[in-house]
């Protein structure tokens, strides 16, 4: 048996609020870019040694903003999922969630890039993970709503 689905009003903004993780990588590669030619890291390496984070500031910054970007694309299948999940039912909704996420991350980056990590948190911490919770919590509800449906 066959399903028709149909692409919910609002699908738009969705398309664009995904459009702003491409940017938020895009600026995130740029300063892991600028910390490590800032700090002398040379490719293939990955991270800067603790050797060198304890001799220097750029070091620790290019590490940090490094960790910052893994951390994102770690998150990012997540973000993927739900807001395309969520959009299902409620488009606006998981375009805003995205959005806000993809702000929270900018803020997180920066504060990680200061060279204290805990300032990752204090700048934005907040905003990426309560649009997770919104995202997941919308997510979940659309699947129930589709299974429930037998959809």
């Amino acid at each position: 048996m066959s399903s028709v689905i149909e692409v919910p009003q609002g699908s738009s903004y969705v398309a664009g609020a995904l459009l702003s993780t491409v940017f938020l990588l895009a600026g995130q590669s740029h300063v892991v870019s600028v910390h490590r030619k800032a700090a002398g890291i040379k490719y293939p390496q990955t991270y800067a040694e603790q050797r060198e984070t304890e001799a220097s500031v750029s070091a620790l910054k290019f590490n940090c903003a490094q960790r910052a970007h893994q951390n994102t694309l770690e998150n990012l299948p997540i973000v993927y999922a739900t807001t395309l999940i969520s959009a299902l039912k409620f488009p606006k909704a998981a375009a805003a969630a995205c959005v806000f996420w993809s702000l929270g991350r900018v803020l997180y980056t920066r504060g990680y890039v200061t060279g204290d990590p805990a300032q990752r948190l204090k700048k934005g911490g907040a905003l990426h993970s309560l649009a997770i919770l919104v995202l997941l919590g919308t997510s979940l509800y659309t699947a129930g709503s589709l299974m429930l449906a037998g959809i």
